[in-house]
């Protein structure tokens, strides 16, 4: 065996990874692939999952990418990718990094242009999955209503 030298950035689904760690930890870098698509992807591209990531030779390295970038051509089931059946395709596809960002956020600006549910609520700052706003889902959304009381009993108290 050929000694290599370890490579501390890899490169993957325009995501710069950290090459000490294992090829299963460091997929987890990458946004929108978890803990079970990293071990499918192991799997599927025949790579062992406590590789260390700056060791693997760069055809590992593109067949990894490669089975990222279209998963369920590459033999990973519908059920695991985070866009099944898309609106503007019809098609289940898998996103990651800034593709993700992108679409989840034209997703949000969707909702709110057609006035849904969903996007009023995510317009007004409230939660979107129905969780009660009586007592908590008021981070970062102003004073708390105890404070704007007290306020007002100080400035009517004087006069």
């Amino acid at each position: 065996m050929v000694d290599q030298e370890l490579r501390h950035i890899v490169r993957i689904a325009k995501t710069d990874l950290r090459g000490e760690l294992s090829v299963v930890r460091a997929l987890r870098g990458v946004k929108g692939v978890s803990f079970s698509l990293a071990n499918a992807v192991c799997h599927v591209a025949g790579i062992q999952k406590s590789a260390i990531l700056g060791l693997l030779p760069v055809a590992d390295v593109e067949r990894i990418d490669s089975v990222i970038s279209s998963p369920v051509v590459k033999g990973i089931p519908e059920w695991m990718v985070n866009r099944r059946k898309d609106l503007e395709s019809g098609e289940n596809i898998h996103l990651s990094s800034s593709d993700l960002s992108y679409r989840v956020e034209n997703d949000v600006k969707f909702m709110r242009k057609i006035r849904t549910y969903k996007g009023l609520r995510h317009a007004f700052g409230l939660p979107v999955r129905g969780q009660r706003t009586r007592s908590n889902s008021r981070r970062n959304k102003g004073k708390a209503v105890g404070v704007m009381r007290s306020a007002a009993q100080k400035t009517a108290a004087p006069g």
